[in-house]
């Protein structure tokens, strides 16, 4: 379940805890589709037999899947009102402490940090978040984006 915040309310909510989103499944389709989308291939991901005599004892997602699917985990904790637009303004920091296994489930936890106002009636925002793996014992990855919203 979302926060649902207005614009003008942003500010006072720096630190905030934005709770948790739903799990989603990151199933063998999907990294195929990410694979083919940027013509990653590589065994690990996408070889099913070989990956099972592999380090990880079967085929695992590429971070930066994992990476991409924090956008809609993300619009899961927090539901801005009363922007015009809305930006992925870069990262801060990224690590993949481990990976996403084929057929397992993610889901992320997030705090806002830091608001700031940006030029054009904007503000920008950091988030820490952390994507977890379902029966994981480490994150498959803590990463603070940036975002920006424009009333």
């Amino acid at each position: 379940m979302s926060l649902k915040v207005k614009f003008d309310e942003l500010k006072t909510l720096a630190g905030t805890e934005l709770g948790t989103s739903d799990w989603i499944a990151v199933d063998q389709d999907r990294i195929n589709t990410f694979a083919d989308a940027t013509d990653d291939h590589q065994w690990i991901h996408v070889d099913v037999e070989k990956a099972k005599t592999g380090p990880f004892g079967g085929t695992i997602a590429h971070g930066y899947l994992t990476l991409a699917l924090l956008i809609p985990l993300w619009t899961e904790l927090l539901d801005v009102e009363g922007v015009t637009t809305k930006v992925n303004y870069g990262l801060n920091k990224v690590r993949f402490p481990a990976p996403v296994p084929a057929g397992s489930r993610i889901r992320v936890t997030g705090k806002l940090g830091d608001v700031e106002e940006v030029p054009g009636n904007g503000l920008q925002l950091t988030a820490d978040l952390v994507i977890e793996i379902e029966n994981g014992t480490k994150p498959a990855c803590i990463a603070q984006p940036v975002f920006r919203f424009y009333a």
